[in-house]
């Protein structure tokens, strides 16, 4: 969440983080967050005294709902409110059972509509923005990213039906898309490569391929710094489009798919990864 320490679009830098930018930054809602060491890159940033780090599980309405209520109790409004919470998910529906696909949509829709539920009368009262980061993967479906795609499109499809309706009473919806990321999200997935192949049968091959070409693209991918610095532009910057990229890439990939009305182009290319 981000809370202005600064009247809103005042003082505000738009080439760094919230925090950089002169917003006080309430409870992150990654589900499984490690505050020490956020705390230490706050530190290591000097804005220590910005960053106000708590535990929140988003899969939780309760807890999401009391991090709303106990921002705002703290610091007296809530300006924007920024969804980053997500996991990833490597599987293919043979080889999964619809709890674990339960458990993807539980982090990565639900959890976000948690947030943004109870975030929205106080952004109301703010006129302020609730931005969503999603991923490319709500815009293109990925080989074995079966649910993960189907919860960020569940996500791109809420959050683009809510903009209109949220708009009519002053709140701005906006998502982020970002692609490959060089950041920890892959290792966090936590897939045994070898493992994971061997059990995939007749997959495997695929698999194979498809993991091979992800340790080979992510290590050179866009810097977690650069596709920063687009969602604090969205947060603090002009009124953003409904739909923005984090980088060239993620936007000549997103636009593969919206210029494809048969399908044919997206699956042509991405057909090309497991092999």
């Amino acid at each position: 969440m981000l809370v202005p320490a600064t009247p809103p679009g005042l003082g505000l830098e738009r080439g760094g983080g919230g925090a950089r930018a002169g917003w006080r930054r309430g409870p992150p809602r990654r589900a499984r967050a490690r505050p020490d060491r956020l705390r230490e890159a706050a530190d290591a940033a000097g804005v220590a005294d910005l960053i106000d780090v708590r535990r929140l599980d988003v899969t939780d309405a309760d807890e999401a709902a009391a991090a709303v209520a106990e921002t705002v109790a703290a610091y007296g409004r809530l300006d924007a409110v920024v969804n980053n919470a997500g996991a990833g998910h490597v599987g293919t529906l043979e080889q999964e059972t619809v709890d674990d696909v339960r458990a993807v949509m539980e982090v990565n829709f639900f959890g976000v509509l948690h947030v943004s539920r109870a975030a929205l009368p106080h952004l109301r009262a703010c006129r302020g923005r609730l931005v969503t980061v999603t991923s490319v993967g709500g815009v293109v479906g990925q080989p074995f990213n079966e649910a993960y795609c189907a919860a960020k499109f569940a996500v791109e499809g809420f959050m683009e039906s809510l903009a209109p309706v949220a708009a009519g009473v002053g709140v701005t919806v906006a998502v982020i898309e970002p692609g490959a990321v060089a950041s920890e999200f892959v290792a966090n997935v936590g897939v045994d490569r070898d493992r994971a192949i061997e059990r995939a049968g007749v997959y495997g091959p695929a698999l194979r391929a498809y993991l091979d070409r992800g340790a080979r693209v992510f290590p050179a991918a866009q810097s977690p710094a650069d596709a920063a610095t687009v969602v604090v532009a969205a947060v603090t910057g002009p009124t953003p489009s409904p739909r923005t990229q984090t980088s060239t890439t993620a936007r000549e990939f997103v636009r593969v798919k919206l210029a494809d009305l048969a399908g044919t182009a997206v699956t042509d290319l991405t057909s090309g990864w497991l092999r």
